[in-house]
């Protein structure tokens, strides 16, 4: 799918291998090499290391987006990296943004599910199934989304830090409104 900042972009179901923890943590595959996903697009295994040396060599990160809009970054990856069944991740969702703390809420309460990575293909050919093969991508941004495209990956475990971490956000304001009130 491309959008329009001329990215392609790729889902992954939030799975087994993704995990929600510690509150805002969220770790696993963004991605899964050798499957053909709905688009009839297969991610090759490395084809993401050369996108993943450039960006440590520059100093730059992949961005943690919400349903890839480039407008609301939710979070933060800590780590990304390949390995032999696809593209790895560890981060953080931010819930001192509102949509991160959104984010958080939904991915704890099974609402969205998804993760999809953000690219531009440098190169790909065709097999004789008529599937892309992606054999090299630049990679710019992993987003939680609503719906993904490869469905493989499931969610694992979710903690209940969330909702206490909106459980401590409601108390503040109620406490704050106690304030205001009894300066009248």
């Amino acid at each position: 799918m491309m959008n329009d900042y001329g990215l392609e972009t790729k889902f992954c179901r939030l799975g087994e291998d993704i995990a929600v923890t510690d509150g805002c943590r969220i770790e696993g595959y963004a991605s899964f090499f050798g499957l053909t996903d709905q688009g009839g697009d297969v991610v090759m295994a490395g084809a993401y290391a050369k996108s993943l040396d450039r960006l440590k060599r520059e100093g730059r990160v992949v961005r943690m987006l919400w349903q890839h809009d480039p407008a609301q970054p939710i979070g933060v990856w800590d780590e990304i990296s390949e390995d032999g069944r696809g593209l790895r991740v560890k981060g953080r969702i931010l819930t001192e943004v509102e949509k991160g703390r959104e984010a958080a809420a939904l991915v704890a309460a099974g609402a969205i599910d998804g993760l999809s990575i953000g690219y531009r293909t440098i190169t790909a050919e065709k097999d004789a199934k008529g599937q892309r093969l992606l054999r090299e991508v630049e990679l710019w941004e992993v987003s939680l989304v609503t719906f993904p495209m490869l469905p493989e990956a499931r969610v694992g475990a979710k903690s209940a830090a969330p909702e206490a971490v909106l459980g401590e956000l409601a108390a503040l304001f109620e406490e704050a409104r106690r304030d205001l009130a009894g300066r009248r």
